[in-house]
């Protein structure tokens, strides 16, 4: 039984983990699972026991020779099994369990077969074969054959092994040790195997609460599981604890302030919480107070030790949001970051915390491989639900959506977890019913939620109290509370790049003012940029004037974002200058400046504009200026008209509607927000409610009903990758720069982490102007790119049209 590995080396010449080590490993880890997540509501309550069990004996079907051949640990040379050692595991469930009910054995037996593959095939056949599929027809005798041969000894010492463990551990085993040989090993894995087929091969009904416990117990065992073979400890202290409100009030008496109003209605609030408050009133120190509140209620209550996500809708927000939050709760090193992109973070702040000036004969830094296999370890952390308050997009916790072996663990982790939504507004109809319907899983599963805006609008604030079962609670700023004038608000029937537009940002800048300017497309915030520069370097000096946008290498993005922080950033002195970008500036970045150009669009998305001007209020009421966009239609979305072909006509319409009435007025958030509530009154807000009540119905149906939650879902991953995932491509001119740079990590990992600074987002439809390399798994473009400008131009194959100028 010593001799028996559960994996193949992860270094030559060194062997393979021990199987009782990994069983025991996920064992342990289990049980500090449990410890942070504590008792789910509406789980059974054995559910923690049948977790545990089916850790313990997961992989203890990895007996036979075949298996042990394959990862390299028999003197033979090693070569494919094609079995499933899950499957084999079964069988020391019916040995080692025989006196519990039989239901309780069969969802432990579920546990242990699922953790790999999936039972059935869903709507097509997928790359990997289901276990049904693979075994449902075969007869006892010739599934033996399939698992022969294998060690008696090492069979009887293993089971010995296992008894005496969950002996130890207090675990309800069979108790007197049983003498089994390979036939009856393989008998009881057989009959388990039938019973499993007999309850989870049909639909279950549509009422079924077995559906939801099958996915949360898979994800227990397979979190368990990684974390094993990850070798990574959760961490246990939480960084939002008691001594955070001191902390607060001592820094806020030093600062000549003291608790606002709402923050102290919201410290005390027990439950779903809506926060509406100006910007700069202390949103986020209020939220933080309240997460304190429910982390302790739901410790209290569940025996658990709630998980904090703040959710953002963009990634660099997300970034910033870490490093607040790293500084606010005086613990940098234990605040996850969780989305797409996180280990270029964790990538760009190794950098930035070595020698980043440092630099070899290829331009990059001489410790970027390093910094690089740090990052992708603090992301691979992350990714194993090490921290306890967590950063990121609400995509990566819909992903738990998806269930089956490797997205259950994320559905299992926001049990009795903590959620704040900020910017909930800043999402499509689509993307908002998805949310809106795992807000309501997450309720159901014990968690509190807070969505929070300067302007939540009420029928936003409707759609959340009724996802939430009316158990919501409105904090906001006290009427008689004014809000603070930031802005004096004009509008201009100009467009943005009109001659006359160009010619009053000229005398902005001539004035001396730093001057924010934000186009709807990259094409307009292009030739602003390039028109507008020459002006303003030549009254201020090179780093006076700045561009951006979304279609940047990451490399040239991370750049001059630093040069943009340095330049605007609340923290720095006032300094006139130039900043011409599109939505990414909308809450990407900490800036104030003295004056907003920016072309119409939906009134939500102005207000982020208008946030990064005269940010901290300590100047007179700021001009933010508003001109008339230009209507056409949108690149692959047929006839309808849009706001400079990007945003919706209607609502931008109405908005400037709106704003006309009040030009030269100044304006504060709470205005705003009933300028919103007037826009969602209307009738396209009535479309608006229809077409989101009906986008969380058909996410809950398609996602969240879990009828089959051992279905194969890869065809609901795709769609699911569709809705949010563009594609990223790299120039043919950096093709061999990337190739080398994946080449030069120690490992596939390293390098493609390093190698993605070369990476350049584009929208979905871009992947018909790029050719596929499959040798290196990377789109590569032709096209005219400027590190200061970004992408310029796609050149489309010789055969296709191509629009001279043509900018994405």
């Amino acid at each position: 039984m010593n001799e028996l590995r559960a994996k193949s080396s992860s270094a030559h010449g060194q062997p393979g983990e021990l199987l009782t080590s990994h069983l025991l490993h996920t064992l342990q880890a289990l049980l500090r699972i449990r410890e942070r997540i504590g008792s789910i509501p509406g789980m059974p309550s054995g559910f923690w026991t049948w977790a545990a069990l089916a850790c313990l004996l997961h992989d203890a079907g990895k007996l036979p020779e075949g298996f042990q051949r394959m990862i390299g640990n028999t003197r033979q040379s090693p070569t494919a099994w094609g079995e499933r050692h899950e499957v084999l595991s079964l069988g020391f469930v019916g040995l080692l369990l025989p006196d519990l009910p039989d239901g309780q054995r069969r969802w432990i037996a579920t546990a242990v077969a699922a953790h790999h593959r999936a039972f059935t095939c869903g709507l097509e056949v997928p790359r990997k074969l289901p276990v049904f599929h693979q075994y449902g027809t075969d007869l006892p005798e010739e599934f033996a054959a399939r698992f022969t041969p294998a060690d008696e000894d090492r069979l009887n010492g293993l089971v010995e092994w296992l008894h005496t463990t969950a002996n130890q551990s207090g675990l309800p085993v069979i108790p007197v040790l049983p003498q089994a040989g390979l036939h009856e090993l393989t008998g009881a894995a057989h009959q388990l195997l039938q019973e499993l087929m007999d309850r989870w091969e049909s639909p279950l009904s549509p009422d079924d609460p077995d559906g939801l416990t099958a996915v949360l117990l898979m994800g227990a065992v397979t979190m368990a599981d990684h974390l094993s073979s990850a070798h990574s400890p959760l961490l246990t202290r939480h960084p939002l604890n008691s001594s955070y409100p001191a902390r607060l009030t001592t820094r806020l008496v030093h600062q000549g302030h003291k608790l606002r109003p709402q923050q102290e209605k919201a410290a005390t609030t027990r439950g779903h919480l809506l926060l509406r408050s100006w910007t700069g009133s202390g949103k986020t120190e209020a939220v933080l107070l309240w997460a304190l509140t429910q982390t302790e209620d739901l410790a209290r209550l569940n025996a658990a030790n709630p998980r904090v996500f703040y959710l953002l809708p963009y990634l660099a927000s997300i970034n910033a949001m870490a490093e607040r939050l790293g500084r606010e709760l005086q613990a940098p090193e234990e605040i996850g970051v969780a989305h797409s992109k996180a280990a270029s973070y964790h990538l760009a702040r190794s950098l930035d915390d070595g020698c980043p000036d440092t630099t070899g004969h290829d331009n990059t830094p001489v410790n970027a491989a390093g910094a690089a296999a740090k990052a992708h370890s603090r992301a691979e952390a992350t990714k194993n639900f090490r921290e306890l308050v967590r950063v990121g997009t609400p995509y990566q916790l819909l992903r738990g959506a998806l269930a089956g072996p490797v997205h259950s663990g994320i559905l299992t982790d926001s049990a009795n977890s903590v959620f704040v939504l900020d910017e909930l507004h800043a999402y499509d109809t689509r993307r908002l019913g998805m949310i809106l319907a795992m807000l309501r899983l997450w309720h159901d599963l014990g968690g509190r939620i807070a969505v929070m805006s300067a302007t939540l609008p009420t029928a936003l604030a409707e759609l959340v109290t009724v996802t939430l079962d009316n158990q919501v609670q409105l904090v906001e700023a006290p009427a008689d509370s004014p809000a603070p004038v930031r802005h004096r608000l004009h509008t201009r029937q100009a467009h943005l790049t009109d001659e006359s537009s160009r010619d009053e940002i000229r005398d902005h800048l001539a004035e001396g003012r730093s001057v924010l300017v934000v186009a709807n497309n990259v094409r307009d915030a292009i030739t602003l940029y390039e028109d507008l520069r020459p002006f303003c370097v030549d009254l201020y000096g090179e780093d006076s004037a700045y561009l951006l946008h979304s279609r940047y290498r990451r490399m040239d993005r991370t750049a001059t974002e630093t040069g943009i922080l340095r330049r605007f950033s609340t923290a720095g002195p006032r300094r006139p200058g130039l900043l011409v970008g599109t939505q990414a500036l909308e809450v990407s970045l900490d800036l104030d400046l003295d004056v907003c150009h920016t072309s119409a669009a939906d009134l939500e998305a102005l207000i982020q504009r208008f946030g990064r001007v005269n940010r901290l209020g300590t100047l007179t009421p700021a001009p933010v200026i508003v001109h008339q966009p230009a209507y056409t239609t949108r690149h692959g979305s047929g006839a309808e008209l849009r706001a400079d072909g990007v945003y919706e006509a209607e609502p931008t319409q109405l908005g400037w509607s709106i704003l006309s009435q009040h030009d030269g007025q100044t304006i504060n958030e709470r205005t705003i927000t009933g300028w919103l509530d007037e826009i969602y009154r209307s009738p396209w807000g009535a479309r608006w409610k229809t077409q989101v009540n009906q986008h969380q119905e058909e996410f809950r149906k398609a996602f969240l009903s879990f009828r089959m939650p051992f279905d194969d879902r890869s065809h609901l991953a795709r769609s699911f990758d569709e809705q949010f995932n563009g594609t990223e491509a790299v120039l043919a001119e950096d093709h061999d720069a990337y190739k080398k740079a994946l080449e030069a990590g120690p490992d596939k990992k390293t390098g493609r982490l390093h190698a993605d600074q070369y990476l350049i987002p584009l929208p979905a439809w871009g992947t018909a102007l790029s050719q596929y390399d499959k040798a290196l798994h990377i789109r590569v473009i032709q096209a005219d790119y400027d590190p200061r400008l970004g992408l310029l131009a796609l050149h489309r194959e010789k055969r296709q049209t191509y629009r001279a100028g043509e900018v994405l």
